[in-house]
């Protein structure tokens, strides 16, 4: 009987301690294979460019890009491409979002690594991997259980810019570690206060605290 081939994945995570830790826990499973790693979303692109990958785990945070304009893009250039997302943020926080952006599965960074090897498979063979309180959180969605939050109606984009805002950053700041201009990262800022009904940062940051948004 032919022995199967094991799962080819890529590492993506800007931080090669995790990138190693990670590389450690999978090097003792026999049906996934860490064929690739990349440091940054570019990099991430390029490899999802130049060979099919049967799974991309990424952490949804990064210098370049976000994890979640990555993962649209990677959806957007390859629809058939599984990611599943990784992060030290609460699933509540991101989960969801990440999901509808095309993710097969959000896993917390500090899960055990029996629960890591087993959101793999599952996402490889073609699943989905979701939490029993993120699968909660979908179902109350769905069935109008829970009215819709002003912030998730904002594009990723936006709701990046909300979270960094009420963590203290300036519009400049936030430009630097966008790498994007100061005027883009303020019409983020003008779209999402007009979508949420805010006047100013004061009150973005007392909703983004009172939802706990923040970490």
């Amino acid at each position: 009987m032919a022995v199967a081939k094991p799962y080819r994945i890529l590492i993506v995570d800007d931080h090669a301690i995790v990138r190693e830790g990670l590389k450690q826990i999978l090097a003792e499973v026999d049906d996934i294979e860490v064929a690739g790693e990349a440091d940054c979303a570019r990099n991430a692109l390029q490899m999802a460019r130049r060979e099919p990958w049967d799974l991309v785990l990424m952490d949804i945070s990064m210098p370049d890009r976000s994890g979640l304009e990555t993962l649209e893009l990677l959806k957007n250039e390859h629809p058939g491409i599984k990611v599943l997302m990784l992060s030290m943020h609460r699933e509540t926080q991101y989960a969801v979002r990440a999901l509808k952006t095309g993710a097969a599965g959000y896993l917390n960074k500090q899960s055990a690594p029996d629960q890591l090897v087993d959101a793999i498979r599952l996402v490889a063979s073609g699943k989905k991997y979701i939490s029993a309180e993120v699968a909660q959180e979908l179902a109350s969605e769905i069935s109008g259980e829970r009215a819709s939050l002003p912030h998730e109606g904002l594009s990723n984009r936006e709701y990046q810019t909300l979270c960094m805002i009420a963590s203290g950053l300036t519009v400049t700041l936030i430009a630097d570690r966008l790498a994007l201009s100061v005027k883009t990262i303020s019409m983020y800022r003008a779209r999402l206060l007009k979508k949420m009904q805010l006047k100013n940062n004061a009150e973005l940051t007392h909703y983004a605290i009172k939802q706990g948004l923040l970490d």
